[in-house]
């Protein structure tokens, strides 16, 4: 076998093992969220088995990474590939990690009684887990359009998350009894959003990969908060009512 068809094997490899860490990290978030809403103490240990996985996987990619570059000497687009990859799999990474703090919070939410649920904790992972996968196959058919249109999916998530925080912090203030579950769920729509800037991430991975184009991180910033000036503090009985359904569809599941 030449040393290019040893290259290319290592490179296919390298791209399903990519994929492969990014499907962990989906399962993880999908897995978390469930704990919480079911009140499901079995899926804490999946969870943090499947965050030490991830972090196992990242582990294995960063040193074929490494090998590849130091044995093979990829240049132009196959040294961005395998860069890319190098960063993916940090986000990877980080994106298990935020999975595993939103079943540390699991004690004090299932033991709550009383607390209306104003967030809507569901419909929220169901967007960054979709994120998460729509950024992995961005990177696996290297279509940097669609990794671009991951910004904007990014903006509803943030608007999501700064409407849940007022209305949350909303029912803190009217009853104090309430303050403690009520940080902890902020907190767990906190790291959902983080989830998605990681799948932005990625995005940008993508794009560098394919045309080499450097994004600016700034302008989504921009494009979040003028998306988000006219957002209401409130949620009206037709949006609890939503969000009550996507809670029950969810631990149906």
């Amino acid at each position: 076998m030449t040393s290019r068809m040893i290259f290319s094997q290592e490179m296919e490899n390298l791209n399903q093992e990519v994929v492969q860490m990014a499907s962990l990290a989906r399962e993880a978030v999908e897995k978390a969220v469930r704990c919480i809403v079911n009140k499901d103490p079995s899926l804490k240990g999946e969870v943090e088995r499947l965050d030490k996985e991830i972090y196992h996987m990242e582990q294995i990619i960063e040193r074929r990474c490494l090998d590849l570059i130091a044995l093979h000497t990829p240049v132009a687009g196959d040294l961005r590939t395998v860069s890319t990859c190098l960063k993916i799999i940090t986000d990877l990474n980080r994106i298990g990690r935020y999975a595993s703090d939103i079943v540390e919070v699991y004690d004090v939410v299932a033991s709550a009684n009383g607390f209306r649920k104003p967030v809507n904790i569901p419909h929220m992972a169901s967007l960054v887990v979709a994120m998460v996968t729509d950024a992995t196959d961005s990177f696996v058919r290297r279509d940097d359009k669609a990794a671009r249109e991951l910004f904007e999916r990014d903006d509803e998530v943030d608007c999501l998350y700064d409407l849940n925080f007022r209305a949350i912090l909303t029912y803190m203030l009217e009853d104090s009894r309430k303050i403690t579950v009520g940080t902890h769920i902020i907190l767990i729509a906190r790291y959902l959003e983080r989830i998605a800037d990681h799948a932005c991430n990625i995005g940008e991975r993508v794009v560098y990969m394919v045309t080499g184009e450097r994004m600016n991180p700034k302008d989504r910033k921009k494009s979040a908060s003028r998306s988000c000036a006219n957002a209401p503090y409130t949620i009206d009985r037709d949006d609890h009512n939503r969000l009550e359904r996507s809670d029950h569809d969810l631990a149906e599941k």
